[in-house]
């Protein structure tokens, strides 16, 4: 269960910024990428060369790195600054006040030795940063955990070039959860079950006995990892990565940490609410490069594009559930064709309902007890229990 403070709201996990200390390999490493840096070589063989320090060992290695190589994964010109005078409209649009609040909860997510004045002003600048994406793309809109990824940005690269790569970011890695509602999202967040399937069959079986859905992985997805995991150090490496990786990338990475988890996951009740308390929180420690390593060599094996027509059948499937007379449905569908309980209930809602993630990850599992419980009762009824805004 998330902490919540005397308000009631949900505390934030604390992320830890402890100094790493660097061995002799990933000190050589960051000289090399200094010496492609400031090398002659031609603009795209500069590009490659960043790509595979970005997804190799270590990743960049060091912010200072990062804030130079970042831009150039994604084609920003860091010398054309934008500056933004008319603050006025920022107050006037109708996600500000839910980007205040948002940002307002992010205060562990920035360092703590940072004094107080100067955090401050990093939440100015973060709410400003995230207002002018959405005000420069109107038909993008904010969802919670959009911050979380763009404070991260804003703390290695500083505030004018956040707001480049967030555009670029914003109408391509993350422009499907900007959409007006969390259909694509939840489309999306299918893939997961067909490379499971190849992978381990196994554990396929188990899950889907299970009926365990997808929700335990929509906060990684939604925020690259920047909202669950503990320590800044693999945030941003995750951060190289993912900036280095077609947009589905996030998604491989989840298959492959379920995956390293098999053994966890068999272990528990083959039970929704089990397998779902057990995923939902990521361990501390985790071999990150090893994972990024499994997550691309099965983005190799399997693109995306191998895997539609499964992922195009069971979004029918659950479609159908969703369409069938309420008389139907009280009869239990076949096996990986029940409705995932957290996706029909949240779903189709956007992450700005006025939720942070983790509250909906601590209603979800409400849900999930619940319907442990209640398994031969009716969707409509469950969806009458629960009020969605």
């Amino acid at each position: 269960m998330p902490a919540l403070d005397d308000s009631g709201n949900e505390e934030e996990n604390e992320l830890l910024f402890n100094d790493e200390i660097l061995t002799d390999t990933l000190l050589k490493k960051v000289r090399d990428i200094e010496t492609v840096l400031e090398s002659s070589i031609s603009e795209e063989e500069k590009f490659d060369a960043f790509k595979n320090f970005a997804k190799t060992d270590g990743g960049l290695v060091k912010d200072s790195v990062r804030k130079k190589v970042w831009p150039k994964l994604l084609g920003v010109d860091t010398s054309k600054i934008e500056p933004f005078r008319d603050h006025a409209l920022l107050k006037e649009h109708a996600e500000y006040e839910q980007v205040v609040l948002d940002v307002k909860r992010s205060l562990k997510r920035f360092p703590p030795s940072i004094p107080t004045k100067e955090r401050l002003a990093l939440q100015d600048q973060l709410t400003q940063l995230i207002m002018r994406v959405i005000i420069e793309y109107p038909h993008l809109r904010y969802y919670q955990g959009y911050h979380d990824v763009a404070v991260t940005i804003l703390l290695v690269v500083g505030e004018d070039a956040a707001f480049q790569i967030m555009k670029v970011l914003s109408t391509n890695h993350l422009k499907d959860f900007m959409e007006p509602t969390m259909e694509k999202t939840q489309y999306l967040l299918y893939y997961i079950y067909p490379l499971i399937n190849r992978c381990s069959p196994k554990l396929f079986d188990y899950i889907e006995k299970a009926e365990l859905g997808t929700m335990f992985c929509l906060p990684w997805f939604l925020t690259w990892y920047g909202h669950d995991l503990k320590h800044y150090r693999d945030v941003v490496r995750l951060y190289d990565f993912f900036l280095a990786s077609p947009p589905l990338m996030s998604l491989y990475l989840a298959v492959a940490i379920v995956i390293y988890r098999q053994h966890e996951i068999l272990s528990v009740e083959c039970d929704m609410a089990a397998i779902h308390s057990l995923l939902s929180q990521l361990p501390d420690e985790m071999p990150f490069d090893k994972l990024l390593s499994e997550a691309e060599k099965l983005y190799s094996k399997y693109p995306p594009e191998s895997l539609e027509k499964e992922v195009e059948e069971r979004f029918q499937l659950e479609l159908e559930m969703r369409l069938r007379p309420a008389a139907k449905r009280r009869v239990p569908a076949r096996r990986g064709t029940r409705v995932s309980l957290w996706i029909l209930l949240l779903g189709l809602r956007r992450m700005a309902v006025r939720q942070p993630v983790k509250t909906l990850i601590f209603t979800v599992s409400i849900a999930v007890g619940l319907f442990a419980y209640m398994r031969s009762e009716s969707l409509d009824f469950m969806l009458q229990y629960y009020s969605i805004r």
